[in-house]
């Protein structure tokens, strides 16, 4: 199962090539987005000059898959993950860090261009469809 990150939808919506060549090819196999991604496109979404049109692909894309909330299991690996990071002195962001730890309670691979941040997740599997 595949947990799409926010700019991975992005490159999507905007059609970038290998994005959508990669969907095509795990059209199989099931994806899901965080609630947290969701918010984020919302986000993007009210900030553009085409609002309506934008909001109209975001919520297509909620229609098409699963939206995870975050759980109490979320958030008990979510303090414990980012009290060890921040042991190491290493950092990342809380929503990432929050849409990784929606993957580890899910045992879900995070689709996302952004390795550089969910790579300092112990134990997340991700893979980069751009």
């Amino acid at each position: 199962m595949y947990l799409l990150d926010t700019d991975t939808l992005i490159y999507f919506l905007k059609g970038n090539e290998a994005v959508v060549e990669n969907f095509k090819a795990s059209m199989d196999m099931p994806k899901a987005l965080s609630v947290i991604t969701y918010g984020e496109m919302i986000y993007g979404c009210r900030k553009s000059e085409r609002v309506a049109e934008n909001l109209a692909k975001v919520h297509h894309l909620a229609d098409l898959y699963p939206i995870i909330d975050i759980t109490r299991s979320v958030m008990d690996s979510f303090g414990e993950i980012k009290a060890q990071l921040s042991s190491a002195g290493t950092t990342v962001d809380d929503f990432d860090l929050l849409i990784g730890c929606t993957a580890l309670a899910l045992n879900y691979t995070v689709v996302t261009n952004n390795t550089k941040h969910y790579e300092k997740i112990p134990g997340l599997t991700i893979v980069n469809w751009a």
